[in-house]
């Protein structure tokens, strides 16, 4: 399994039998929309953002439990972090399995999440969750909260302040969550690996943004 990080909360995620593809409305963020000929899979946090795809691409944006062709996808339902508890879920945090790995996406979610939330999230080898605040995603200290809820043996960070992207709502940058962790880091072009992660303790791989 290749990441990739795109910028904001995109990411490119390439298995032998699948490429999958995360958040590519990178548009909204003064940057164009991420394409990729070869995706197979694309999925979007928030509803209705997936961008139109042409070929024959799975995309999901909404809970469910899916598969194709090997990798297992469960969608489940969260409240969006700019709405109010009481409003309806229109975020997804998903949670895959592919080639022995597992893999949770977090996006722009509210914080807490609910027991029956993190049950059916459950662990995974990689988190890979926004951290950059301002009141529109996670910020440092609540995304420190979902990443040791969750547990896994690697966090990637995202949606944190860049020079090359212009976020419509001002990122805080990764400093505040790295201190707040205090786990170890490697900074990376991108992830390689080719069975679960060995790593007995939590570490943060940084991962440059790549076009």
């Amino acid at each position: 399994m290749d990441i990739e990080y795109k910028g904001a909360n995109c990411l490119r995620i390439s298995t032998k039998r699948h490429v999958i593809v995360v958040d590519t409305r990178l548009s909204l963020d003064g940057m164009e929309d991420y394409k990729d000929k070869s995706a197979t899979v694309q999925l979007s946090t928030q509803r209705a953002l997936a961008s139109p795809f042409y070929g024959n691409i799975l995309t999901l944006d909404m809970p469910g439990e899916y598969e194709a062709d090997g990798l297992v996808v469960r969608g489940v339902a969260a409240t969006r972090h700019i709405d109010k508890p009481s409003d309806p879920k229109q975020a997804t945090i998903f949670r895959m399995t592919a080639a022995g790995i597992s893999l949770v996406v977090v996006g722009h979610v509210a914080p807490d999440l609910t027991e029956d939330q993190l049950e059916t999230i459950g662990s995974a080898d990689i988190l890979i969750i926004p951290v950059g605040g301002g009141g529109y995603t996670l910020d440092a200290h609540e995304a420190v909260k979902i990443t040791r809820q969750i547990d896994p043996k690697i966090v990637i960070p995202t949606h944190y302040t860049d020079k090359g992207i212009n976020y419509e709502v001002p990122q805080s940058g990764l400093d505040p969550f790295l201190s707040e962790l205090g786990a170890p880091q490697e900074s990376l072009t991108r992830l390689k690996l080719k069975s679960v992660p060995s790593e007995e303790a939590l570490k943060v791989c940084i991962l440059e943004r790549s076009r």
